[in-house]
């Protein structure tokens, strides 16, 4: 009997520890082989697919892995968000997501089939970014206070064009227009790049957008910075102002990115692509490849990332209630 007990009992080890070995294999291998699909919530040329382009080639070029760029866009960067949510957890479909889509879309946008804090699982930290506030270089604004005194002469005329309806630079610009006492013009569009496009044409008079996807076009000299919304200058631009500065003391509003799978992503895994991601973060040429693009290189670990995003998801319903923005 005893015998029989002690072959039981061994058994029962060598099948956990197969149970373990077996669990702890898809994330020693990972990914392998297969390609790993990296869906961008926004059209090509914005900060978020020029952030999601330098994380998936540095991954591809440092760890011989296949990372592929996915654009998805629409919805305020909500359609990629569902699109990954609906992903089995395997790994090989991950999102980049932001403040923006992940955050407040979830309180903007009704309806929507997920709830970000209990449908994906954040992965790991990639970078934050101020939101500037620009007009075309031929644009008769030549600072902030410039703006403030057009739009209390003549309420409503001056338009700003955004990434879109709900997301955190719309956000951004409702708040900039009570810390102002000004009435502005909101014009959404499906991405960065279309609303920078008609602001050089002269289309909207001032364009709301992160510093990566407006960055280019001032250091061309074409887009002429007036502002940015976060508490300290940006180090892609540091001769412009802030909009503290400018007045409005205590005013601070910055966008943060992010990568998400779905839910019930295998931990080894969400702890291999954190590990991996941080350490492309302390290379200096990945530094100042997002440097270049007006982010900021932030790691975190797990851990921490799942602290800092579930609090910012809790603290944005009242921002978003305050700002008094809402889908059209």
């Amino acid at each position: 009997m005893i015998q029989q007990v002690l072959r039981c009992g061994a058994v029962a080890v060598a099948l956990s520890a197969a149970a373990v070995a077996q669990a702890q294999a898809p994330a020693s291998d990972y990914p392998g082989s297969k390609p790993v699909r990296m869906i961008v919530p926004f059209p090509p040329g914005g900060g978020t697919d020029i952030l999601s382009r330098i994380i998936a080639q540095k991954l591809t070029e440092h760890n011989h892995w296949t990372v592929v760029a996915d654009n998805r866009a629409g919805a305020g960067g909500t359609i990629g968000i569902t699109e990954a949510t609906k992903a089995q957890p395997t790994g090989y479909d991950i999102v980049m997501g932001q403040k923006d889509n992940v955050v407040l879309g979830y309180y903007l946008y009704k309806g929507l089939p997920w709830n970000p804090s209990k449908d994906l699982t954040p992965i790991a930290h990639v970078a934050y970014s101020p939101v500037i506030i620009a007009t075309a270089e031929t644009s008769k604004f030549k600072t902030l206070n410039d703006v403030i005194a057009a739009a209390k002469a003549d309420p409503g005329k001056i338009t700003y064009g955004s990434p879109g309806n709900g997301t955190s630079i719309h956000i951004a610009g409702v708040l900039f227009e009570k810390a102002a006492g000004v009435k502005l013009t909101h014009v959404p569009y499906k991405g960065s790049n279309p609303a920078l496009v008609d602001t050089l044409s002269g289309n909207v008079d001032l364009l709301v957008s992160s510093v990566p996807s407006a960055i280019g076009q001032i250091k061309a000299g074409k887009l002429r910075p007036l502002a940015v919304t976060s508490a300290k200058r940006s180090s892609s631009l540091p001769d412009v102002p802030t909009v503290a500065e400018l007045g409005m003391k205590g005013f601070d509003v910055s966008t943060w990115y992010g990568l998400f799978g779905p839910r019930n992503l295998p931990a080894p895994i969400v702890t291999k692509l954190n590990t991996e991601v941080n350490k492309l973060l302390a290379d200096k040429s990945v530094q100042e490849a997002i440097q270049a693009q007006g982010a900021e290189p932030q790691a975190m670990s797990v851990a921490d990332f799942d602290k800092f995003f579930h609090q910012d998801f809790k603290d944005s319903k009242a921002i978003v209630e305050s700002s008094g923005a809402a889908i059209q």
